[in-house]
């Protein structure tokens, strides 16, 4: 069994090809990585994720603690077994939910206590205890319990945000050490906070490398601030995190945005987007985004993309697909969720092969000036 460590391959410009070594698997990067966040990327069968050319997938420390529990989980042979993945998964602490669920939450210095979206029960969240549910799933990389800063905040309002996710990572990664049920191979990641203010990222990302992490997560953005601001963020956060370690934006985004994010020397991703996105009848596709819902769609015998490898994209007409959507029928969320991330899954195949190949900025701009031109109606 091998241990957990990147290796960089190749640069262009910022971008960064590289590999994620884990004991369960290789993560090739730029990697996306689809949300599975109660044990299940939504909609789709876990043998679908995996031929869409995913490494690994995320879970979620909150709604799994909630339900079914994470003590029920290690009792079932955790996470991987439960929902029969036997790839790398990384799952994040619940800090997001610190934020998303600020009515049902009071934060203290000792951690967060959470009434329940579901049933109203109280649960208690602190960072040795993320650590612990986080050993129990078997997760293959862990992050720190932090506070995703809201946007906007002031300058005072950051600083204090920053300087407690800062002792929280400390005391995570404390607790990841002394944990019992840590396995060899496993890796805690570090999440840099600051919300906008460049000094502010600069003091989270140096205390942050100063605990030591197997990697570093900017965290923060993709909360309401547009793409410039985080863009910007990005532009003097990246350059910030060691070379040697694996650098992954939280919660991002469109594909836009990950182009964008990956020349920026980003490494890893994850969003709700396409599955969420692929529910509500919106396709990602190479020509740009597509409402599958508008009428133009309602007799076009086209596929998505017949040169797609997906089935989804290749196989059914946009007039099926959008007769099951505009019908609400379970199967039309089904394959339009399978598209959208066999597409993200593509785009950061083209992305590897871009840098490793020297042309990622002509990529770049191909990319934008496809994406640009948008779906082209049949003649």
């Amino acid at each position: 069994m091998t241990g957990f460590n990147y290796e960089l391959q190749a640069t262009d410009g910022a971008a960064r090809r590289g590999v994620i070594h884990t004991p369960r698997g290789d993560i090739q990067t730029p990697a996306f990585m689809p949300v599975g966040t109660a044990g299940t990327v939504k909609a789709l069968y876990t043998d679908q994720v995996k031929e869409t050319g995913a490494d690994i997938v995320l879970g979620n420390t909150y709604h799994l603690m909630l339900r079914p529990g994470a003590e029920e989980v290690a009792a079932l042979g955790g996470l991987h077994a439960f929902m029969r993945w036997s790839g790398p998964i990384l799952t994040d602490s619940g800090g997001f939910q610190v934020m998303s669920l600020s009515q049902l939450r009071k934060m203290t210095e000792e951690g967060v206590t959470f009434q329940s979206h579901i049933d109203g029960r109280s649960y208690a969240l602190s960072p040795e205890r993320s650590i612990e549910i986080q050993c129990l799933l078997g997760s293959d990389i862990q992050m720190v319990l932090d506070e995703c800063t809201p946007f906007p905040a002031t300058h005072d309002e950051a600083d204090k945000s920053m300087q407690l996710s800062t002792r929280w990572a400390k005391r995570s990664k404390e607790a990841f050490l002394s944990q019992p049920h840590r396995k060899d191979g496993q890796a805690l990641f570090g999440i840099v906070q600051g919300s906008t203010y460049e000094d502010l990222r600069r003091t989270s990302a140096a205390a942050l490398i100063d605990i030591g992490f197997d990697g570093y997560a900017v965290g923060g953005l993709a909360v309401g601030e547009g793409q410039s601001e985080m863009l910007r963020v990005l532009d003097f956060t990246t350059p910030l995190l060691p070379q040697e370690r694996p650098r992954y934006l939280m919660g991002v985004g469109t594909p836009d945005d990950l182009v964008e994010a990956v020349s920026r020397g980003i490494d890893m991703f994850d969003c709700v987007m396409p599955t969420r996105s692929g529910r509500h009848g919106q396709v990602f596709t190479r020509y740009g985004k597509i409402n599958i819902k508008n009428a133009r769609h309602a007799h076009d015998p086209r596929p998505l993309d017949e040169t797609s490898s997906c089935p989804a994209a290749r196989d059914y007409s946009r007039a099926y697909l959008h007769h099951l959507i505009k019908n609400g029928e379970i199967l039309g969320m089904m394959l339009l969720s399978w598209n959208n991330i066999a597409y993200y899954q593509s785009l950061m195949a083209d992305m590897r092969a871009a840098i490793a190949e020297g042309r990622f900025e002509a990529f770049r701009r191909a990319f934008k000036e496809t994406q640009a031109a948008g779906d082209i109606d049949p003649v």
